[in-house]
């Protein structure tokens, strides 16, 4: 695969690995990265999926902004707001999921099959329903789905805007690659193109919003300081 262009600060960019890097410690993880020797896990060195996960300015932006547009979808926001302790332990939530993007982009496969099986068995336990008598529940196909292309595109724009360019082939690649993952868990119809992702979020505009429990969550994450 060519290298994607366009001009990268190299001290920015070790400044922000190590900042990551000392927050999220591979060592804690739990992931066995380097058993076997040599199996590149579901992706490789050769796929788009690496070149971006490996940016970390652009994924840092990336997950940040993935969070902002998680906000807004009333049942998937439920999962987080009635089920989770993001109010004492935000950074430990965001370790996981960031334990979760890096061991699915790079672990090796069996290492892999075993955080979608953990977190799948996670999602089969956490149910509800929204104040308005709508039910949510964490393994929805269709919540699942909304998670995974807020998160691509997240890390996808992160990087064309910290980073470097990346073509509109190369960005088709990249989305249809990473459904893998969405769709282990269980996602359905995971746009595979930059064009199918436009019209998805469109398609979905109409039941998102900005409400009490969306500015609950964005207030813990204003008030928390991040180990980065």
């Amino acid at each position: 695969m060519p290298l994607l262009p366009g001009p990268v600060s190299a001290i920015a960019t070790a400044r922000i690995r190590r900042w990551v890097l000392d927050a999220f410690p591979r060592d804690r993880s739990g992931i066995a990265y380097d058993a076997p020797p040599g199996d590149p896990g579901w992706f490789g060195p050769d796929s788009v999926t690496w070149r971006i996960h490996c940016e970390f300015p652009g994924m840092l932006a990336g997950g940040l902004c993935a969070l902002m547009l998680q906000l807004l979808h009333p049942r998937v926001l439920a999962g987080v707001h009635d089920h989770s302790n993001f109010r004492e332990d935000l950074v430990g939530r965001l370790r996981r999921t960031t334990g979760f993007v890096a061991g699915t982009s790079y672990a090796p496969a069996a290492e892999v099959e075993k955080l979608v099986e953990r977190v799948r068995r996670i999602h089969a336990r956490i149910a509800g329903t929204l104040p308005d008598g709508r039910t949510y529940a964490a393994d929805d196909p269709e919540l699942l789905t909304w998670v995974h292309v807020t998160e691509a595109y997240g890390f996808l724009e992160g990087c064309r805007r910290y980073c470097r360019e990346v073509p509109a082939d190369i960005a088709d690649r990249y989305y249809d690659e990473y459904r893998r993952v969405a769709e282990a868990l269980g996602a359905r119809g995971v746009p595979a193109s930059e064009a199918q992702v436009r019209d998805y979020f469109a398609a979905q505009q109409p039941q998102l919003c900005m409400d009490a429990r969306s500015r609950d969550v964005l207030e813990v994450r204003e008030a928390t300081r991040l180990p980065v």
